[in-house]
């Protein structure tokens, strides 16, 4: 049988809130963002959150968190998220999304979060939920700092394409492979699989859900991940999916995260 995949959108899907916002206040105590800064993205979260954020939202988004990290250093920022991850992201896990982990885990499906966040906020978040592979926003590395620029950005129809590329890198059969995830960004993303659901849907993707009859899942209740049963362990990498940018060199890579040991 050929090896098939659930791949899940991150914020609001899995996490109650945006995984970006989520770390302004401890980017704040850690130096990296003014008190100014952490209430434009209260307030944009606020957006988010209540109307759901369209294509321009999504794009003024976008334009906001990559001029705000313009001269972060790197490895501060890295710190920064694995000392306050379990602080800040365990108690925003929907339950039923990590039901769902659980229950595609144990069928022998693989666990992939396709999210528009930066690598450095999903990366470790796949980790902690046990997921086998990432596909995320890259920006742009100079000389150990944030240049200000996004070298890829893992949004709307381009999360299509990089899933269809990890497909033929690893072999998952799209077809009877799984998806997820609230906003109608996200619709190629769902077209891309054959058993596509709609996750706390914005109006537009329960529209089109309803439409294509795709199942609407309704997640309310944000959970710590440690006051569930352990997850069961993901292979000993987590694949990090990047597509361009001066690190690349134009093409397609995979760069693997820290190896962990089994149950560590």
């Amino acid at each position: 049988m050929a090896q098939t995949a659930a791949f899940f959108d991150l914020d609001k899907t899995i996490i109650a809130k945006s995984s970006t916002f989520a770390f302004s206040k401890p980017f704040q105590a850690g130096g990296l963002i003014s008190r100014r800064a952490v209430l434009r993205s209260t307030y944009a979260q606020f957006v988010y959150m209540v109307g759901g954020a369209d294509h321009d939202q999504m794009e003024k988004m976008r334009q906001f968190m990559s001029q705000l990290c313009a001269g972060w250093d790197v490895a501060t920022v890295r710190e920064i998220v694995a000392e306050t991850l379990h602080h800040i992201v365990d108690p925003l896990v929907y339950d039923e999304a990590v039901s769902l982990i659980e229950e595609h885990r144990a069928a022998g499906r693989d666990i992939v979060i396709v999210s528009a966040s930066g690598s450095e906020l999903v990366e470790p978040i796949g980790e902690m939920l046990g997921a086998d592979r990432v596909i995320a926003s890259q920006l742009e590395i100079v000389d150990g700092r944030y240049s200000g620029e996004i070298d890829y950005y893992a949004y709307a129809g381009e999360k299509a394409v990089a899933m269809r590329r990890l497909a033929e890198e690893v072999g998952y059969d799209l077809a009877e492979s799984y998806g997820y995830s609230d906003s109608v960004t996200d619709v190629p993303m769902l077209e891309a699989v054959g058993h596509a659901h709609a996750v706390n849907p914005d109006r537009e993707l329960r529209r089109i859900a309803q439409s294509k009859g795709w199942p609407v899942l309704v997640f309310t209740r944000p959970v710590a991940l440690r006051s569930r049963l352990r997850l069961p362990p993901a292979k000993p990498t987590l694949a990090v999916l990047a597509l361009g940018g001066a690190v690349t060199a134009g093409g397609l890579w995979w760069a693997t995260a820290r190896r962990r040991r089994l149950g560590a």
